[in-house]
């Protein structure tokens, strides 16, 4: 017999659905929930369009999920049974049912009564009526998804159990430990201006990269939960989710919430498999023919405050807040920079104030030992904005061939620095040139320098012309280093084929990372999405000499919470810390080894 539940009192406890209802203060009566097996209306009538929007329906369905309570998303899933589903193309026959007050039990047949809205992104029943138990252990068969899916596949599916059959890639860890939430694809997606030319090739990857997208949420809207259970059993410093893992046995329910498509499992489930395909790499070998290795490393913002805690308080601190966030950061810093063994170190995102003694570039070269040089062009900063970049170089290992050089590229991007070095053991020479142009935020951005829709974002004109500006000063051998080649490193915040890489190109300037590291290489991974904005550009002279080019990745592929600093919101000290290389970072460092002996190819 059907069973008829009324709102809790006391002490009452129901085994199957428990339901307290908020009823609104004003507005039309709303009719009893009629009995089971009476006509109600297709879920596939709700889902197809908006025409029941702000009506009041009765359907009757399977439940398959609950997420209730205030942590959950306050409610639970509904299907039509497998014998009661219209089969209608294009239309799904699930729904989420907005009942904060509620416990659903999956596997009951419900029949309930409530108002359709649009909430989130997707059709909702709101429940307004206490619902009725009409059958339990009722199984329903899941829908099959494969990616990539268009909108119109995912649609077909709303609300409903699907299973995913294959083994799919972790793309994007950035709302890990915020929201438990992680993106799967199928394959690593790399960012369309890396793999196409900026236009109509890279908006057709774009287009394929938003298809091959799906995020894999924790049925929780909780911020920061204490447990994370990716991977399982749970995420920890020592026991990383990386992109580049994979996943298989991903089942369901599919939803569509603030705008993006994802799977919520199904509480009691089988948890889907987690496989660390992408381990954390040691640091790389040298090449044996290699007599210097060059780095290239994005700091991401080091600021030391001058060398007191209390210029960390300034405004254009864009680093460390606190005397121990510093410390945090210096330690995960200096762990990668010596495990870089490399005799020079071009760097990008340090604190601008100088080189004196209580400069970051200085306190970061005291860390890394007593053989350690800043290299200094003689001004008291490199132009005005509150980054630049630095050089460092052993000098057991090197020296400096001529003198250090800088200038001025234009308003938006960071001067560039250069010296020539020569490996103590001998051979030939090369200019190393460290480089940071403008980014691709939009801040300020207007007329051209707005983004175009060509998938190099903004301020690509400003990085042309900066980039032209630079081959033209390389030109004047600023080191005053004739016979040395040159190496142009650094961050582009250009992908590789975007138009100040292509213009560097045409000045003599080749790609050594796609060379060298092959077409799949990496530095960065922005919204789920590899490429590489970190470039190593050799002219002829130089490029002979290059004999191994590498992105040593410990960064870009790590969770953002294994970061020294909290996020905003986040405990005050960061719940995933640990004084190692591992997502010093959001860039990965390059690693440039070059044979510069006389008998060099």
């Amino acid at each position: 017999m059907p069973t008829r539940l009324r709102p809790l009192t006391g002490n009452l406890r129901v085994p199957v659905l428990t339901v307290l209802l908020c009823l609104p203060a004003a507005g039309p009566a709303l009719g009893a929930v009629q009995p089971c097996g009476a006509p109600a209306t297709a879920i596939a009538q709700v889902q197809d369009g908006s025409a029941l929007s702000g009506r009041v329906v009765e359907i009757e369905a399977v439940v398959t999920a609950d997420f209730s309570g205030e942590r959950g998303l306050r409610g639970f899933f509904v299907q039509q049974a497998d014998a009661r589903r219209q089969q209608r193309p294009g239309i799904s026959d699930g729904l989420f049912v907005y009942a904060p007050r509620a416990v659903a039990r999956a596997g009951d047949l419900v029949r309930l009564s409530g108002r359709i809205e649009e909430k989130f992104g997707q059709t909702q029943l709101t429940l307004s009526e206490a619902p009725t138990v009409c059958a339990s252990g009722i199984p329903v068969t899941p829908a099959t998804l494969t990616l990539p899916a268009g909108d119109a596949d995912l649609r077909a599916r709303a609300g409903m159990l699907v299973t995913l059959p294959q083994t799919l890639t972790v793309s994007d860890t950035h709302e890990l430990a915020r929201y438990g939430t992680l993106a799967l694809s199928f394959g690593r997606p790399f960012a369309p201006t890396q793999v196409a030319l900026p236009g109509a090739a890279a908006a057709q990857a774009a287009a394929a990269n938003s298809r091959n997208r799906l995020l894999l949420d924790d049925g929780s809207t909780r911020q920061y939960p204490q447990v994370v259970p990716y991977p399982p059993p749970q995420l920890a410093a020592t026991h990383p989710l990386r992109v580049g893992d994979t996943v298989s046995g991903v089942a369901g329910v599919l939803e569509k919430r603030h705008g993006q498509w994802r799977l919520q499992p199904v509480r009691g489930a089988r948890a889907p498999a987690f496989q660390a395909a992408n381990p954390r790499p040691g640091a790389p070998a040298r090449h044996p023919a290699a007599t210097l290795r060059v780095a290239a490393f994005n700091l991401q913002n080091y600021f030391n405050g001058g060398g007191g805690s209390e210029g960390l308080a300034s405004a254009d601190n864009r680093g460390a807040r606190s005397a121990a966030a510093l410390a945090r950061q210096e330690a995960k810093l200096a762990a990668a920079l010596r495990a870089l063994d490399a005799d020079v170190i071009g760097l990008m995102e340090l604190q601008n104030n100088g080189f004196g003694p209580g400069s970051a570039v200085r306190q970061l070269a005291a860390r890394l030992g007593s053989d350690w040089r800043v290299v200094d062009p003689g001004t008291p900063a490199l132009g005005g904005d509150a980054i630049a970049v630095g050089l460092l170089y052993n000098a057991r290992a090197t020296e400096i061939v001529g003198r250090a050089a800088t200038t001025w590229l234009g308003a938006r991007s960071r001067q560039p620095l250069a010296a020539t070095f020569r490996a103590r053991a001998g051979g030939a020479p090369v200019t190393v040139v460290v480089n940071h142009l403008k980014s691709k935020n939009c801040m300020e951005a207007g007329g051209a320098q707005a983004d175009q829709g060509d998938g190099q974002g903004c301020w690509n004109p400003a990085r042309m012309q900066a980039a032209g500006a630079l081959a033209d000063w390389l030109a004047t051998v600023p080191t005053g280093a004739p016979g040395a080649g040159v190496l142009v490193t650094g961050d582009l915040n250009s992908y590789a084929m975007e138009d100040p890489v292509r213009l560097l190109a045409r000045r003599g300037y080749a790609d050594m990372v796609a060379k060298l590291a092959g077409p799949h290489a990496y530095s960065y991974v922005y919204n789920g999405q590899a490429g590489y904005l970190d470039h190593v550009l050799a002219d002829a002279a130089a490029a002979r000499h290059v004999v191994a080019v590498q992105a040593w990745h410990i960064n870009a592929d790590e969770p953002a919470a294994f970061s020294y600093a909290p996020a905003p919101g986040a405990p005050s000290v960061p719940a995933y810390y640990a004084p190692d290389a591992y997502r010093s970072s959001d860039h990965d460092p390059l690693l440039i080894d070059l044979s510069l002996t006389s008998t060099s190819p």
